[in-house]
């Protein structure tokens, strides 16, 4: 039987707060070390900081090579998101009310990317466009990305189908509408959140992404996580911590947005 927090005795309670507490601190202590560091005084990475400036994200915000890394960041995470969403979305319907032979094989071959090692499919991609001439253009990050973004956009999509009554799409098709128009007008509306799910998750992916980025980077682009990949074996730049400090807040502002979402569509569909 589950117990339920005000079924516990008062001192299970009390270490089960203590024990989830220590986790989360566990967890969030390094997050909070480097946005310590990106305001620390100090030209070297040294915790506790001596003192605070705000100097290091001048440097970082008036640096053009800094600012060009983070807008091929934003430029490549945008298309992958769209790239992957028009995949995924009619993958998702293939998959979910299709009936072919294979379905279930073909399910795990788009689920494959989440589980093979990174690395691996790093070098399959960088050979395949190497071969191909490729290497170091946007089109080449925005396919290596959409590779190991696809797979979490087609699952996001599938949920929401699987629980999308499709009785609902059958009664507008009943009532006049065609086939696509009941898709469009009845059944996106239906399974919005995981089609937003899926592009924010795509989106996250190809935003965090360093593995297939180094592979896929040239002298004349990268994106932001190469760059502090770069910068990082060079020299310790608490310009760095900056860089680390604002992927972490888009990532955690997109995931506010997220659930403010999710939750807006809770009340719509309890309303």
């Amino acid at each position: 039987m589950l117990l339920t927090p005000n079924a516990m005795s008062p001192g299970l309670r009390t270490g089960l707060y203590l024990t989830t507490a220590l986790i989360a601190l566990f967890l969030l202590l390094p997050i909070l070390f480097i946005v310590l560091l990106s305001f620390g005084s100090s030209q070297w990475l040294v915790f506790p900081p001596p003192g605070w400036t705000l100097k290091w994200y001048q440097q970082f915000f008036s640096n053009p090579d800094w600012m060009a890394a983070a807008m091929s960041s934003f430029k490549v995470a945008i298309l992958t998101t769209l790239a992957s969403v028009a995949l995924g979305l009619p993958t998702a319907f293939a998959l979910v009310r299709g009936r072919f032979p294979g379905r279930d094989f073909l399910y795990g071959v788009f689920t494959l990317p989440m589980i093979v090692p990174l690395v691996i499919i790093a070098v399959a991609v960088y050979a395949l466009f190497l071969k191909l001439g490729y290497t170091g253009t946007l089109f080449s990050f925005v396919v290596s990305h959409v590779i190991v973004a696809l797979p979490f956009t087609i699952i996001s999509i599938i949920n929401s189908l699987k629980l999308f009554d499709q009785s609902i799409e059958d009664a507008a098709v009943i009532c006049g509408a065609s086939r696509l128009q009941a898709i469009y007008k009845v059944t996106f509306p239906g399974i919005r959140p995981g089609m937003m799910a899926g592009a924010l998750f795509a989106f996250l992916v190809s935003w965090d992404e360093v593995v297939l980025s180094v592979m896929m980077a040239s002298p004349t682009l990268q994106t932001l996580p190469v760059k502090m990949w770069t910068t990082l074996r060079q020299d310790l730049t608490p310009v760095i911590a900056v860089a680390s400090t604002l992927l972490i807040a888009l990532s955690v502002l997109i995931m506010f947005i997220a659930a403010t979402l999710r939750r807006r569509n809770e009340a719509r569909s309890t309303s």
